[in-house]
């Protein structure tokens, strides 16, 4: 069996602690690791996404709106990308938090990922204009999302593979 970070730390212990509480608190966390991810994942769309809704709030509100008309060759006016951005990341939220249609919500995420992530490709001189080319800003709010990313790629992994041991090779399709 796989030593997990956190289980490795449990062998030094804070004086006090008792080791049953320790063994204790680590099976909590492998129970509950994904879930807690889930939850914490939403809470940052959703934080992000009503940030959107309201011009002006949001750090990000001018890198959104020139890459959705980069990407939509100029034809979803700046103000209405901006709403279906945060639109897309509310209800990405509220499925992480609640985990009600976790297989929409995160399709949404793979499509959210790509439009965060094509400024790195399609406008990086706003995102790396500082000095010797240190990321703005916006470029580290970028960079910041692939750990997002990362974080979504783990939850998905997980609800699919629940999903897939719950309805057996058969309920997939025989896949």
């Amino acid at each position: 069996m796989d030593v997990l970070p956190w289980e490795r730390l449990a062998g030094a212990r804070r004086p006090g602690v008792p080791r049953r509480a320790s063994a204790q608190a680590m099976a909590w966390l492998r129970a509950h690791d994904v879930e807690l991810l889930r939850i914490s994942l939403g809470l940052v769309f959703l934080g992000f996404g009503l940030l959107k809704f309201v011009p002006g709030l949001s750090p990000a509100e001018g890198l959104v709106e020139q890459t959705m008309s980069v990407l939509t060759f100029g034809l979803v006016p700046a103000g209405l990308g901006r709403v279906l951005v945060a639109a897309m990341e509310t209800a990405i939220g509220f499925s992480l938090l609640t985990g009600r249609h976790l297989g929409a919500g995160m399709a949404l995420l793979g499509v959210a990922m790509a439009g965060v992530l094509s400024p790195l490709v399609l406008v990086p001189d706003r995102l790396f204009a500082g000095p010797l080319s240190a990321p703005t800003l916006e470029g580290q709010y970028v960079l910041k999302d692939i750990v997002l990313l990362a974080a979504a790629v783990v939850v998905a992994a997980s609800e699919f593979g629940r999903r897939r041991s719950r309805f057996g090779e058969e309920g997939r399709g025989g896949r």
